[in-house]
């Protein structure tokens, strides 16, 4: 075959080739071909419609429960206690204290009552009246006098009150009946919370899953009787849990996962009290103090943000008032000479005449005659009269001075510390404080090196020169991560400090924390570790009192009075004026009609979205949720 036939043949091949290729295109046309399909831009999420009636607010307080719909004007509250059922029929019944608490009984309580009470009584005859003439304490001799002849009058023959009945033996009792369980049945009463944190000890009941499950048993049973809904329906429904301002971690851990796994819950959101009593009064700003039946939180907050270093815990509160009142009651003779401390049936007495007597109006004085009813289960209905003068002042005026509680040993004043660590969460303020500590002490030792001079010295003395600054880094860190443990007042500031002013500034923290600081005193303190002298300005020019604990008559001008009186002179001249906001006619839980009702604000804010826990991202994540989804630094 010549060349020329050759590429004659290659051009055919060529051309059938090119031939087949146009077929098998246009059979891929008729056919279609799959080509690569470029994934789907994913849909922004859309933001689900905000349904407050399927939402359920809980706010669980040492001696009431407040809970409620996010569409209710006012939540249901109920004493937050239970009865038990005892497992064995020999094992003795156990019960939880109500007025009573550890410190009362050490021997230089007695001196130390007496004491405050010379300072209440001083305070007292210090202040004018409105009409500018000078308060003069009254004698308790010429009360006491009158209230040693006085003796009971029969008015009904049956008070018409009841013991619980107990006889179909329930596993439990909650709320006002477990406080009208007779102590002859076979029940134990436990107060899950006391002065805000779980009541966590070591008596019958004080394990922490105890108290985990008595508070389950609590909200369930009010979630079902108060709310009217189903347990098996809370998947559909969501939680705002309301935690004190200083909180502990391990308990607030603990509640979420209650809400969320054993009673199911679908979400939840954590907020502090302090922020919620903001946006309840529309304050952008407050110096918030909340008076509690156990204790009394103060907190600045600015922005709707608590700020951290504000933050105090005083371990007192409207119980220990009532208390103190009993004892100045005791000082005059009172009549009912049977109410013991250890009865809870009288200690609901003593509360109730504590917020029918006492006020903090320095312009009533002199002896008033009262009386009062006894209503117990299998008894009389019983009249008392009674005679008091300054006993009805010098009871609240132990807030402002509280050794007249006579508490001796205890820690009265908290403050919020740093994070001890959680195993679950990896990456927690350890982990941040250490490795920002490292980056820090790394970029120090190499900006230090390069600075250093060149030396005409041998290489072995350079070396040595370099290897002392990574030692001296690492002492310096180390005293940091252990220090972190101690209070959050002391700033970052530390790291450039030496060990022994570490140590001293730690001393001092404990020391402060020993002391029972008076409401007025906690509050300028409160106030004074704000940053910035504008951030204080603010906070002088509204202090918003919420809580039972000083619902008194007299109690917004008294705490005005005693704030412009100890604040600073260089803040008298800046501050137009000191607004002590209380509301003394609004029922106690005064969060909830502004932070819920018929518009809920927190409930419905877009960042709100943002801090929602779902259940299943807590089953997979734990703990690490809450450090990115609360609404404060974890």
């Amino acid at each position: 075959m010549t060349q020329a036939e050759r590429e004659q043949d290659n051009g055919k091949e060529k051309e059938r080739d090119r031939d087949r290729e146009k077929e098998k295109e246009k059979e891929k046309e008729q056919r279609g071909v799959k080509r690569p399909i470029m994934p789907p831009a994913i849909p922004e999420p859309v933001q689900e419609q905000i349904q407050s009636n399927f939402m359920v607010v809980i706010n669980p307080g040492s001696k009431n429960l407040r809970i409620g719909r996010a569409t209710d004007t006012l939540p249901a509250a109920i004493p937050h206690v239970i009865a038990r059922r005892l497992r064995h029929p020999g094992q003795s019944r156990y019960e939880d204290p109500w007025l009573l608490r550890e410190g009362l009984d050490r021997p230089e309580s007695s001196e130390q009552r007496q004491n405050g009470l010379k300072m209440v009584d001083q305070a007292i005859w210090s202040k004018k009246m409105s009409n500018g003439v000078r308060r003069t304490p009254v004698s308790a001799e010429q009360a006491r006098s009158y209230n040693r002849q006085v003796r009971a009058a029969v008015l009904e023959s049956s008070s018409g009150v009841k013991w619980t009945n107990t006889s179909h033996q329930p596993e439990f009792l909650v709320g006002e009946e477990a406080l009208y369980v007779n102590p002859a049945d076979c029940y134990s009463i436990h107060w899950p919370i006391r002065r805000g944190q779980l009541n966590v000890h070591p008596r019958p009941g004080g394990s922490l899953t105890a108290v985990l499950a008595d508070l389950e048993a609590i909200w369930s049973y009010s979630i079902q009787k108060l709310l009217e809904i189903p347990l098996k329906d809370l998947k559909y429904y969501r939680c705002i849990l309301l935690v004190p301002d200083i909180y502990n971690r391990q308990h607030v851990k603990e509640l979420v996962n209650m809400l969320l796994v054993n009673m199911g819950f679908s979400a939840i959101v954590v907020h502090q009290e302090s922020v919620c009593a903001t946006f309840g009064s529309g304050l952008s700003s407050a110096c918030v103090v909340d008076v509690g039946d156990e204790k009394t939180s103060v907190c600045c907050v600015e922005d709707g943000v608590s700020h951290r270093n504000s933050r105090l815990c005083l371990a007192y509160g409207g119980s220990d008032v009532t208390r103190c009142f009993f004892w100045l009651l005791q000082r005059v003779s009172f009549p009912f000479k049977e109410c013991q401390l250890s009865n809870r049936l009288d200690c609901m007495l003593l509360q109730q005449l504590k917020e029918s007597f006492c006020h903090l109006d320095q312009d009533i004085s002199g002896l008033h005659d009262h009386e009062f009813r006894t209503r117990f289960p299998d008894s009389p209905t019983l009249l008392y009269q009674l005679r008091l003068g300054d006993e009805k002042l010098q009871a609240p005026m132990a807030l402002f001075y509280p050794a007249t509680f006579g508490i001796v040993g205890q820690k009265m004043t908290s403050l919020q510390h740093r994070s001890q660590g959680d195993p679950a969460d990896p990456h927690d303020e350890h982990y941040l404080l250490g490795t920002q500590s490292r980056q820090d002490q790394s970029s120090k030792a190499i900006a230090e090196r390069k600075a250093l001079p060149k030396t005409s010295g041998f290489d072995g003395e350079q070396s040595s020169q370099g290897t002392d600054l990574p030692e001296r880094g690492t002492l310096i860190q180390d005293v940091d991560l252990g220090h972190s443990h101690g209070d959050c007042l002391i700033g970052g500031a530390e790291l450039e400090e030496p060990p022994s002013a570490l140590l001293s500034r730690k001393t001092a923290m404990t020391q402060f924390e020993g002391k029972a600081l008076g409401l007025d005193k906690a509050i300028l303190h409160s106030i004074d570790s704000c940053a910035s002298d504008e951030t204080k300005r603010k906070m002088y020019s509204s202090i918003l009192v919420v809580g039972g604990g000083l619902m008194f008559q007299g109690a917004q001008e008294f705490l005005q009075h005693r704030i412009l009186n100890k604040m600073p002179p260089s803040f008298r001249r800046v501050v137009e004026n000191v607004e002590v906001i209380t509301r003394p006619k609004s029922p106690p839980s005064i969060r909830w009609p502004y932070m819920l009702g018929e518009q809920p604000v927190l409930a419905c804010l877009d960042t709100t979205q943002e801090m929602w826990i779902y259940q299943r991202e807590w089953q997979r994540f734990g703990v690490r949720m809450l450090r990115e989804r609360a609404a404060f630094v974890w």
